[in-house]
């Protein structure tokens, strides 16, 4: 039929996906026009016809339509099969409310029309015309006289068109459209976009359908312009698409040769730029830039992450070292205090290294191609006359089908118009080619893009952020030891295939809506569950591993151990008590010391019991006004239920005067409308201790090799606080083992430490590295950041002395003048109702120091914590001591090893400098290996290439902060 009944309002329920199949006639009498078929509904839509999806149909998106033919043949069918697959969500979801409400359970989608139409393509070009006419004549102001002619141009066309002779449309627009600009004019670049989230207000299984609805709609588009660009990111997309829609990605890889589909960011997904490790960053490139190597032929030259919240000042190293020197954001333009100065410049990080950088001026990558999007890209550019073109990224996002029709209309008649700007339809490559001619005027912004807004998702969701911490540390480890089985000789063989996989599951969940936290229940649901895999999966190939290493020594199942192995999987050596059983230990018996031989990666030693010294043991004491006095000879802390009263290492007092460290606070926490993604400055006039004590301090271990008090507190309305204080001996921190019942709403919780100590900066380590940020809030710049990121540290020093708190998976932070807070659990209830609400258990530690914190060893001992040994049981008492790595420097780490791809006889090691000095260090090994060659982060050999072997080992030149890859080939 031509047209549906009015009353014909099919529903489905929420996430479901429904099917539709569309018989359609076309009357005869419509011979030589243009045919549509129209569907409008508020879910998403996909026409299929003969088996394959032809076209996305969203609202939203405006787009509602399918050309069924451009001219009515005679020859062409006139009646015809369609099938609609009917997505049961919105564009953005289904929030009850509003756009970031978690998804209504009860809401309902209708479709509304399903119609045939006659398209009068004539009206419509008449239409777009008006438009322009209409907008230039309102926005150029009465000052230009380009305004007026306009103006009385649309004016004399409503008087003299003919709407029976359409041969007077487009006479007059056409005269304003010829008239063009002078040689001066700012140039903008205009690219199709579709920017997708992997996952946010709707599940990964949902993003699939979005990538297909999208991409399929702009091949269509495509095929009817082909000058049409389109920039797409993301391998994890493109990998869906290829597997789920095999018939679509054929068509994408044909575009991708013509030069129209364009892949572009060369990561995995548009990843958090604050959270991940340095080695996941890599990793994020080094799987994307792959991808696009192997599926297309080429890598991406450029990185693109419009839409996340910061950017760590070690990504300007880590693009270098993946092949890309070009970078385009627009997030900071969301900056709530300060206007970001500058929308094309050099971005510097923290070795120096430095890419060119764009800001779209129209801050945003979903425009529309209309008149004011453009003006205002001109006037918002703060760099004018050091260059003279600017991007424009078009498109609807989110599943929004990218580019329209319209939109490539409405800039082709703004291609050169006297009065706008010159638009033309580009590429990333020719841009950022012409702003690398013009870039001798840039300047330069050192170190991180911080945005000042989120800055809730360093917290928010702590079950993601600590699945995210501990699934980098197995796959750190496993890497280790499946390198050295491979090493060893024998029949073990290298799981690539495997850790691609699970490598990728951590990496999706890395995009920056999820591990920040600001999605809906249903992706924390798959995230907890792609980490559960992980780690199981982690565990069996590192017990396959380790059983390939060292077989013979461990203990059968049907027997009884009589040793204990311990694997090291860090490069240095490690003193530390630790448990046979891996249970809470009975006696001192139970427990005993590792020492590696040298300093280690890959470090295998039986445990050895420790010199019976005074200085050596924990020694704890209870006092007659409850409290606990804890010390093992480098640290002595006094304790009671309201924290740290007293905090002694040999230099002295580290808690400030008059206060107590360990001082939980609870501060009420209620954002203006992003609930999930913003902590605001107001909340810290809120603060209240947390002092109600449900049990009180005690002892539970008495001392020897380790001692440990707990207590609990009531914490807010409704949850409950357990700790347990572990001092261990011959360790220069303690431990805080934490664990929270938390069921409160709209509440923050913290703990802090106030020191003894004066800085106007704090330390806090990032990616590779560290940065210092202000203590205090002299500028807006410095107020601004009131709550910030880090990952295993934060420290602040004075010269000589300093405090640093370490932990094993949180990220958000703050120092203000001498307080030091980590950022525990956030309570929103946008997009998810139930974020946090669980049972969390997390460790944190302090440890005061004597020089600075690289000389103390703050950053192996914020490794160590994370990084805990490995004790396996062993049938066997002889003693296996072996490592594989050593460093002469320790401002050296190495952080990787792993087998090179494809696996075979290469391994790849990947070591960085710490402590911000320029360093000359050693890099010995026990692997049998013939050659050593410098490589980049894509595993490529570089320009500099062979590195002469000298005993085993070879010689390395770090500047600060320098991340070094090596390429070891085996002897077979």
């Amino acid at each position: 039929a031509d047209r549906a009944p009015a009353h014909w309002q099919p529903v489905c329920r929420r996430w479901e996906t429904c099917w539709f199949r569309v018989e359609l006639s076309i009357p005869p009498e419509w011979a030589g026009q243009e045919v549509h078929f129209v569907w409008e509904s508020d879910g998403e839509g996909m026409v299929w016809r003969d088996a394959q999806p032809v076209q996305g149909l969203t609202k939203e998106g405006e787009k509602t339509s399918y050309i069924l033919t451009s001219s009515l043949k005679e020859a062409e069918p006139h009646s015809l099969t369609l099938y609609v697959e009917l997505a049961c969500n919105g564009l953005f979801g289904a929030g009850k409310g509003s756009m970031i409400a978690p998804p209504d359970p009860d809401r309902r989608f209708t479709l509304s029309k399903a119609e045939l139409v006659v398209f009068n393509r004539d009206v419509y070009e008449l239409l777009v015309d008006l438009e322009i006419l209409l907008d230039m004549a309102q926005l150029l102001g009465e000052e230009n006289q380009r305004s007026f002619q306009a103006l009385y141009a649309a004016n004399q066309i409503v008087n003299v068109c003919d709407v029976k002779d359409p041969s007077t449309f487009p006479a007059l627009a056409a005269v304003i459209f010829s008239q063009r600009n002078g040689e001066s004019q700012h140039t903008i670049h205009a690219m199709g976009h579709c920017h997708i989230d992997s996952a946010w207000l709707w599940p990964y299984e949902e993003t699939i359908r979005k990538c297909a609805r999208s991409w399929v709609t702009v091949i269509r588009l495509m095929e009817h312009n082909p000058e049409l660009t389109f920039a797409c990111s993301q391998a994890q997309q493109f990998e869906w698409v290829r597997s789920w829609y095999p018939g679509l990605y054929a068509q994408i890889q044909d575009y991708v040769a013509k030069g129209q589909f364009i892949p572009v960011g060369g990561t995995w997904v548009e990843m958090d730029g604050n959270l991940p490790s340095g080695e996941s960053m890599v990793r994020q490139f080094l799987q994307g830039q792959r991808f696009f190597q192997e599926q297309f032929g080429q890598i991406c030259s450029e990185f693109w992450l419009p839409d996340t919240f910061g950017y760590s000042a070690q990504l300007p190293q880590l693009m270098c070292g993946c092949g890309i020197k070009r970078f385009l954001t627009q997030k900071l333009s969301w900056n709530l205090v300060n206007s970001f100065p500058h929308h094309t410049f050099f971005w510097e990080g923290i070795d120096g290294s430095q890419v060119l950088t764009h800001f779209p001026p129209g801050d945003s990558y979903g425009m529309h191609g209309r008149v004011e999007e453009m003006l205002k890209t001109v006037k918002n550019n703060k760099d004018k006359g050091r260059v003279n073109h600017s991007a424009v990224l078009f498109g609807f996002g989110d599943g929004g089908g990218g580019p329209t029709q319209n939109m490539l209309d409405r800039m082709k008649r703004m291609s050169d118009t006297d009065g706008l700007p010159r638009v033309q339809i580009s590429t990333p490559d020719r841009f950022f080619s012409v702003l690398e001619k013009e870039s001798s005027q840039l300047c330069t912004w050192v170190g991180e893009l911080f945005l000042e807004l989120h800055n809730g998702t360093y917290t928010t969701q702590a079950q993601i952020k600590k699945g995210n911490r501990e699934c980098e540390r197995i796959l750190h480890d496993v890497e280790v030891l499946c390198t050295l089985a491979v090493a060893q000789g024998g029949t073990f063989q290298y799981p690539a295939s495997q850790l691609q996989q699970l490598w990728r599951l951590l990496l999706l969940n890395q995009f920056h809506d999820v591990l920040p936290g600001s999605c809906i229940q249903l992706v924390v649901r798959d995230a907890l569950q792609y980490y559960a895999e992980i780690r199981r999966a982690g565990s069996r190939l590192q017990e396959e591993a380790v059983q390939s290493l060292c077989g013979e020594l461990l203990q059968l199942k049907s027997g009884r151990a009589e040793s204990t192995l311990v694997l090291n999987t860090l490069p240095w050596e490690r003193t530390e008590v630790i448990s046979r059983t891996g249970t809470v230990p009975a006696s001192e018996a139970d427990w005993g010391e590792t020492r590696g031989s040298s300093s280690t990666a890959g470090n295998f030693t039986p445990p050895q019991l420790p010199k019976a010294r005074v200085c050596d043991i924990c020694v704890l004491f209870s006092q007659e006004d409850g409290s606990i006095t804890m010390e093992n000879g480098l640290i002595a802390v006094c304790l009671d239920a309201m924290g740290l009263s007293h905090l002694l290492p040999a230099s002295g007092e580290s808690v400030a005067d008059g206060c107590r460290a360990n001082q939980f606070a609870l501060f009420d926490d209620v954002p203006l409308y992003w609930d999930a993604w913003d902590v605001m400055d107001y909340h810290l006039e809120t603060r209240k201790p947390v002092t109600m004590l449900l049990k009180p301090l005690e002892i539970t271990l008495a001392g020897g090799l380790r001692g440990s008090a707990s207590f609990s507190l009531q914490v807010g309305e409704s949850s409950t606080l357990t700790q347990e204080i572990i001092l261990d001996a011959m360790c220069p921190y303690i431990r805080f083992k934490t664990q929270v019942d938390w069921k409160e709403s709209h509440k923050f919780l913290k703990v802090e430490f106030p020191v003894q100590v004066r800085s106007t900066n704090a330390t806090y380590e990032i990616q590779f590295g560290h940065l210092q940020r202000p203590t205090h809030w002299n500028t807006s710049w410095d107020w601004a950041r009131f709550e910030v990121w880090a990952h295993k540290w934060m420290d602040l020093s004075e010269h000589g002395f300093g405090v640093a708190v370490l932990n094993d998976c949180k990220y958000g932070a703050s120092a203000h003048r001498n307080v030091l807070s980590l950022s525990l659990l956030r309570a929103p209830k946008s997009p998810d109702a139930t974020a946090d609400i669980a049972h969390h258990q997390f460790t944190y530690a302090v440890m005061p120091h004597q020089g600075s914190f690289q000389d103390a060893g703050v950053i192996q001992c914020a490794y160590n914590l994370n990084f805990p040994l490995h004790a396996v049981p062993a049938s066997s008492m002889q003693c296996l001591a072996w490592s594989a790595f050593s460093l002469s420097s320790p401002a050296v780490v190495l952080e990787t090893v792993k087998q090179a791809s494809p696996p075979g006889s290469t391994v790849v090691v990947r070591l960085y400098e710490a402590h911000g000095s320029t360093v000359v260090t050693w890099l010995q090994t026990s692997l049998p290996i013939k050659e050593a060659m410098l490589c980049d982060l894509l595993e490529r050999p570089t320009a500099k290439g062979h590195l002469p072997l000298e005993q085993q080992g070879v010689r390395l030149s770090f500047k600060p902060f320098q991340v070094l890859s090596i390429l070891l080939v085996l002897r077979q």
